[in-house]
């Protein structure tokens, strides 16, 4: 069972959490990761891809710090390709193109292999608040777990919506409940609350497709 005292305790695990969680760890901090579900510990929700012109970068910079983002994709990557040939070199740019399931286990195994990284499947609804400070979480469950510092990485999950054609129904992910609870506890405590929105395009059935007529590219 998990300790209830943390030096950092991490809401949320995908990319942005699991990063926090591994940075943290390696520094020294005893971390604890609170997720919904352990089974989607950096879970590609939309393009299975990493690097490019713009992510690209970042993926650098988070190698050069240390993390995690760059190995997990070398290991669960199923083309290379370096963007932007036709131009000149300070315009190219690799990608990965990456298997979605391979991606998201690679990520539990290297944070599981961390030293002073802790785990816990749990919805957190609220934060517990001391003096204008926040010293740690609280499970739906109603469990306390103290931490000096909280990180929060919720990405769409915070009283999420889904939109399908007009239907509209709750959740974080196609298939996943949203986290409800802490949206209504940081505006209270006044944290200004907006809403984004990512478009995922419908998949098609392969088997659906001619690939005779295709044109196929190759990775480097």
């Amino acid at each position: 069972m998990f300790e209830k005292d943390y030096d950092i305790i991490v809401v949320g695990g995908g990319h942005a959490g699991a990063e926090a969680v591994a940075a943290a760890a390696n520094m020294g901090s005893k971390t604890l990761l609170v997720t919904m579900n352990l089974q989607t510990i950096g879970q590609m929700s939309c393009n299975p891809a990493m690097g490019g012109i713009a992510k690209g970068q970042i993926v650098r910079e988070i190698d050069a710090l240390g993390g995690y983002s760059g190995i997990v994709t070398d290991k669960s990557a199923i083309q290379f390709k370096m963007l932007n040939k036709s131009k000149g070199p300070a315009m190219w740019s690799p990608r990965a193109q990456n298997d979605r399931m391979r991606f998201a286990e690679e990520w539990r195994l290297a944070l599981e292999n961390t030293p002073k990284a802790d785990f816990y499947q749990e919805m957190v609804s609220g934060l517990l608040v001391e003096g204008g400070k926040a010293v740690g979480v609280r499970t739906s469950l109603g469990i306390d777990i103290r931490a000096k510092a909280v990180v929060l990485t919720n990405g769409t999950f915070l009283n999420g919506l889904i939109h399908i054609g007009e239907k509209q129904f709750g959740g974080g992910r196609a298939g996943e409940k949203a986290a409800t609870g802490i949206t209504e506890q940081l505006v209270d405590i006044g944290f200004d609350s907006g809403r984004m929105k990512t478009g995922t395009p419908p998949r098609v059935d392969g088997r659906s497709l001619d690939y005779s007529r295709m044109i196929p590219q190759p990775g480097d």
